[in-house]
């Protein structure tokens, strides 16, 4: 983002607003970690900061949220802070979120994903205080963006819209959220893919990753990001690429208990031509035939892997160790369908080629 100007568009904007940064650090890592965000809570402090502005992906703002909770406690490991829900408000540090990607909704969430390298695990901390105070959608901010890394991200934040929509903790508030991401991704996805420099359609990305965001803090996730949280931190697969790897067979192991949801999403998934074209009975397995099509689109497009072997991250042996990490992950709880070892492991072997 440095070398692509992001980071000076963002400083060009503080320097006229009149309030220059104190400080910048770059060098927050792909899964970010426990020992980085107390390294930056100590370089706040030592700056005299007083606020905190997020210009990144998920993991560079998911490392703030991480700050902030540090800073608010008056403390100095992100540890001290374990546990769900269950954090005082404490100090109010002011909180800005710039998107650079249209993928994780950390800007719209409550959630923050920070590893524990020693542990090989990604822990989700929850809470409304996580929530930033603004949020800054701007499609300059995503002009640069790779079409490999686009195409991921997205993938993403749909992944996000679709749990959000059928996991059993849905609503009719996530439904609304849900089903206009959808809408959204869907539709700017592959043109975002064929064209980045598109304002028009990565804006429409930037509000559907946002709406996703926000769909699932009003519900939860499930099966997919249980056992891609677990792939993250055992064998370190980057996230939106196992939510691309992982959803058609989630999905096909959710479909006897989401039948009638899926077929619903197909309006959303294919628009209202296919939708009316498609026997009700047949809706639902082409709300999933539809998806397998947009993944195998950006996959043609992009080399996205499409099965765990292609990462080159993950072998046969590492499936015991994910399995057992996806068993503890608090998503697995809401799956609509429940799903236990022997079931992950055979998720897993399916996926692999």
């Amino acid at each position: 983002m440095e070398a692509a100007g992001t980071v000076r568009v963002l400083h060009a904007a503080l320097v006229q607003g009149g309030m220059p940064a104190a400080e910048t650090y770059c060098h927050v890592p792909p899964d970010s970690s426990i020992d980085t965000v107390n390294h930056i809570a100590a370089l706040f402090r030592e700056k005299n900061c007083d606020s905190l502005i997020a210009l990144g992906g998920g993991s560079v703002i998911d490392t703030a949220k991480g700050v902030g909770m540090v800073l608010a406690q008056a403390g100095h490991d992100l540890m001290d802070s374990a546990g769900c829900e269950v954090l005082p408000r404490g100090e109010h540090v002011p909180f800005v979120a710039v998107p650079t990607t249209a993928g994780t909704g950390s800007e719209a969430t409550l959630v923050a994903v920070i590893a524990d390298p020693k542990e090989q695990v990604k822990m989700e901390f929850l809470s409304y205080h996580l929530l930033p105070d603004v949020a800054v959608l701007d499609p300059r901010m995503t002009l640069t963006l790779p079409p490999r890394i686009t195409a991921s991200t997205g993938f993403d934040a749909l992944v996000h819209a679709i749990e959000a929509a059928t996991c059993l903790q849905r609503n009719p508030v996530s439904d609304a959220f849900a089903e206009g991401a959808i809408r959204l991704l869907c539709r700017n996805l592959l043109p975002a893919v064929a064209n980045g420099k598109d304002k028009a359609v990565r804006m429409a990305m930037a509000n559907g990753s946002l709406l996703a965001g926000a769909a699932f803090s009003n519900s939860m996730v499930g099966l997919v990001h249980a056992i891609g949280h677990a792939l993250g931190g055992v064998c370190h697969v980057a996230h939106g690429e196992a939510m691309t790897i992982l959803l058609p067979a989630v999905m096909a192991y959710n479909l006897d208990k989401c039948r009638e949801r899926y077929a619903e999403l197909l309006l959303f998934v294919a628009g209202p031509e296919v939708y009316a074209a498609t026997p009700p009975a047949e809706r639902a397995q082409k709300t999933i035939d539809t998806l397998i099509h947009l993944r195998r689109r950006l996959a043609d497009l992009t080399g996205l892997p499409t099965t765990l072997s292609r990462t080159g991250k993950v072998q046969p042996a590492d499936f015991p160790a994910v399995a057992r990490k996806a068993l503890n992950d608090g998503a697995i709880i809401v799956n609509p369908a429940q799903a236990d070892y022997d079931d992950v492991l055979a998720l897993l072997k399916e996926v692999w080629a």
